[in-house]
């Protein structure tokens, strides 16, 4: 990420020209103190001599500035993850307008703007208010919006539309999700489907195999990620929960999910303790919520992976927006998985339980936290 630099710039270009500060000067009509003082930073050209300079160098005025309205996609994950570790060191409002000076400077750069909006998504709820919290979800919101509208990219602009629906579910605006998507369920990644068939023809059983194990994978994620909300929608209808845990551990034991991806195995369980602690079984609650303490132990480091089954998918994870790390700072992450146990309401009446205090202590020993309140 570059800042605007124009003296630099200036200096630069000036000597490759092979002109002194004093025939720049000439050219200008300004003084050669006028020059020096532009090339040492101590002043600034007036703007309306910037097509003239960028027209003597033969540079665009973007070029001149040392502006640049792109920023590398390398350039843009790292700085979702500086974002990242600030959040979860610094106060909310220092590091949120940091974040909306970048967000000005790089307007213009869609990619980046996502990954932005997203940040905003995953950190709101550190606002010290519900107002400033729904304030920086509508910045979100806005942001997704940019993208939708603006970005010549039609798969960036389609995900845009996705996380735009994102933030008005979590504003509890339902209507107006259903309004944005529509209601009709669409096929999923058929031009991952089309391109395997491409190779195919082309003879490249590489690649095809490749694109079908990349589709087969995310495919997996997406049933294990659907699972959790299952079971939340089928709540009057115990045993197709119970249909749903059975699959979902099939699932887990077949693709040894709890390694490949834990995240998704933790919140089935927490899901279904959630589920028994409702139907007021406690013992199935217990068993669950020590599933989900078992899981805490694959979660680190905190990256998406493959594993020897999986293995054409780790190029295929880099070139993700966020390459293999998570959207939020291991620090947040540890204290929410902490809290979904220790400080969910709907887990207080097992509060003294030996076996649910245990639980929480192992959570506790296994993400090796601080004692900061939390006894």
């Amino acid at each position: 990420m570059k800042e605007l630099n124009i003296g630099q710039v200036i200096t630069r270009y000036r000597r490759q020209k092979g002109v002194t500060q004093e025939e720049l000067a000439s050219y200008m009509g300004v003084s050669k103190a006028s020059v020096s003082k532009w090339e040492t930073g101590q002043s600034y050209p007036d703007i309306t001599f910037l097509p003239q300079l960028a027209a003597y160098f033969n540079i665009s005025v973007d070029e001149l500035i040392g502006y640049e309205p792109q920023m590398e996609a390398a350039d843009i994950r790292e700085t979702y993850r500086y974002f990242c570790r600030q959040f979860a060191h610094k106060p909310f409002e220092e590091v949120y307008e940091e974040c909306q000076e970048m967000v000005k400077k790089y307007y213009a750069c869609f990619p980046f703007l996502f990954l932005m909006a997203y940040l905003y998504l995953n950190h709101h709820m550190l606002a010290d208010s519900s107002e400033r919290q729904h304030e920086v979800l509508a910045e979100a919101g806005r942001l997704f919006q940019r993208g939708k509208i603006e970005c010549q990219d039609p798969g960036l602009a389609k995900e845009s539309e996705y996380g735009e629906a994102t933030v008005l579910l979590m504003q509890n605006r339902p209507a107006e999700v259903l309004e944005l998507l529509g209601e009709k369920i669409r096929p999923l990644m058929q031009d991952a489907d089309l391109i395997a068939q491409a190779y195919l023809m082309l003879g490249n059983h590489q690649a095809a195999a490749r694109t079908k194990e990349i589709m087969l994978y995310q495919y997996l994620m997406g049933m294990l990620g659907q699972i959790p909300q299952l079971i939340t929608a089928e709540t009057s209808r115990p045993k197709k929960v119970e249909m749903l845990l059975d699959r979902a551990l099939q699932l887990e034991k077949i693709f040894e999910a709890d390694k490949l991806h834990p995240n998704s195995m933790a919140l089935i369980y927490l899901a279904a303790a959630q589920f028994y602690i409702g139907a007021g079984e406690k013992e199935k609650t217990l068993e669950y919520l020590e599933r989900y303490a078992d899981m805490v132990g694959y979660f680190f480091p905190l990256e998406l992976h493959g594993d020897s089954f999986f293995d054409r998918v780790e190029g295929w994870i880099e070139e993700l927006e966020l390459g293999n790390s998570a959207p939020r700072d291991a620090h947040l992450v540890k204290e929410s998985i902490y809290q979904a146990v220790a400080e969910n309401p709907l887990f207080a009446v097992l509060s003294g339980d030996e076996r649910y205090e245990f639980i929480v202590k192992k959570i506790k020993g296994k993400l090796k936290m601080e004692e900061n309140g939390h006894e």
